[in-house]
């Protein structure tokens, strides 16, 4: 079959691209911007990338269009399959209907962490040699690559609560029936597609809905959220992680270790080089999960020692005269938050208490609508500097930011941002940048300047 993709460049898009290239379909695809490093991923790949959404791409013949949400009414190209009446299709129900059905379907969902325990699930299920499948928004450096077919039963899914397609406005997830569904958290996000939390915890509860009895629900028994989802009913057997007599992690020490326990009972010792209270969460669903599949806590644990992060997870991008660099994804306030608590906890075990300097883009939709922004300046507070690139924001950051003080700073044009930033840092500085999306290479162009000043 051939399949062309409309929306092909996203990171969900491009990996189902890849699983249909490596299910024997012939696979073409468009996008308004074409560009590395995914343009250059589909390449190799064979798959033949197109720039825009012109109409004479109807001359390829495809089988079938496979429709992305990035894909809105009025787009020319759209709007001429549909008067053409050509088949269509979302990438999830593609996905469900040609790779996930007869398969054990892990499916990672919550507003936080979805990618990172993805990742660590998939991983734990590779080190134990089941060769999972899997479908990742990231990148995870154990892999190299953000999703490939594997081998059956096992399949891993980051599972997205964002809408489908246009024609389908429902959650991605709830195509997916998963045998196991991890619920890492829920918090109000997407701001806009969904008019409030009530409507997101719907959608959960769909998902909640396609669980069969056999199966089991990973959930953070610590979020409200989530257990009010719960007691809309469940059908599945439920497994609780970050409260007593469900899984548990003790404290973290110095040389990152923690213990886990289930139902009080000890089921080994954590080693490795992550950092915070949220990623040994990540870690109990991981864990947890592949029990249910099979795998034994013990593997789970020593395969989590050699576990590598997703690019852009609190990702090290650079050291220069003593300034660290680093990468985020973080764009909502918890996330944020949680992030910079981490970054705080390393930079204390120095023999100098290190300075954080916090770099934000409020880049993400609910951002950019301002749903967020009374949050902000408390997800900030642990950072001894921030820095706000306010370009593209449709609100003023001032009166958000103005409880940080004097110790917060907003720019509009990148080059003083950065020049700003290279002239605040000082040797032994943690250089923390937040944002869902490129920044507009600011890591490259800091790094450069950090080094022409200090050099």
């Amino acid at each position: 079959m051939h399949l062309h993709i409309l929306g092909i460049c996203g990171t969900f898009m491009g990996g189902i691209a890849a699983i249909a290239k490596a299910a024997g379909h012939t696979v073409t695809g468009c996008d308004a911007n074409v560009y590395p490093p995914m343009s250059t991923q589909l390449e190799a790949q064979g798959i033949k990338l197109i720039e825009g959404f012109g109409v004479e791409q109807l001359n390829l013949k495809p089988d079938e269009y496979m429709i992305g949400n990035v894909v809105a009414r009025g787009n020319t190209l759209m709007e001429e399959i549909l008067n053409r009446g050509l088949p269509y299709i979302s990438g999830p129900q593609w996905l469900a209907e040609n790779v996930l059905r007869g398969r054990w379907v892990l499916a990672v969902a919550g507003t936080h962490g979805k990618t990172t325990t993805t990742a660590m699930l998939a991983w734990i299920l590779e080190h134990a040699g089941l060769n999972p499948g899997f479908l990742i928004g990231g990148v995870p450096e154990n892999f190299r690559i953000s999703a490939r077919i594997g081998e059956a039963p096992f399949f891993v899914i980051e599972a997205d609560e964002y809408d489908t397609a246009f024609f389908d406005k429902r959650s991605k997830f709830v195509h997916y029936a998963p045998r196991t569904a991890i619920l890492n958290n829920l918090e109000f996000d997407h701001a806009d597609i969904f008019p409030d939390l009530a409507a997101i915890e719907t959608q959960f509860h769909h998902l909640v809905r396609t669980v069969p009895g056999t199966g089991l629900i990973v959930s953070n028994g610590a979020d409200a959220n989530l257990e009010r989802v719960l007691t809309r009913g469940a059908w599945t057997p439920v497994e609780r992680f970050g409260v007593p007599g469900g899984w548990q992690a003790g404290a973290q020490s110095a040389d990152g270790r923690f213990t886990v326990t289930f139902n009080g009972k000890p089921a080994g010792e954590v080693q490795w080089d992550l950092l915070g209270v949220h990623n040994q969460f990540n870690a109990l669903a991981a864990i947890a999960a592949a029990r249910h599949a099979g795998v034994a806590p013990a593997v789970a644990i020593e395969s989590l020692a050699a576990f590598e992060n997703v690019k852009r997870r609190l990702e090290l991008r650079g050291t220069v005269n003593g300034i660290s660099v680093y990468d985020d994804f973080a764009h909502h306030p918890t996330a944020i938050q949680t992030t910079l608590a981490g970054l705080r906890g390393k930079a204390a075990q120095q023999s100098n208490p290190a300075r954080i300097l916090a770099v934000l883009e409020p880049r993400s939709n609910t951002m950019k609508l301002g749903v967020m922004k009374d949050a902000l300046a408390e997800s900030l507070a642990d950072a001894d500097r921030v820095f706000c690139y306010s370009a593209g924001l449709g609100w003023d950051p001032t009166a958000a930011l103005a409880p940080l003080g004097a110790k917060a700073e907003i720019h509009r044009d990148m080059a003083k941002l950065v020049g700003a930033i290279a002239q605040a840092a000082q040797a032994g500085d943690h250089i923390l940048i937040m944002s869902n999306g490129g920044f507009g290479g600011i890591h490259d162009k800091l790094l450069h300047q950090l080094g022409a000043r200090r050099g």
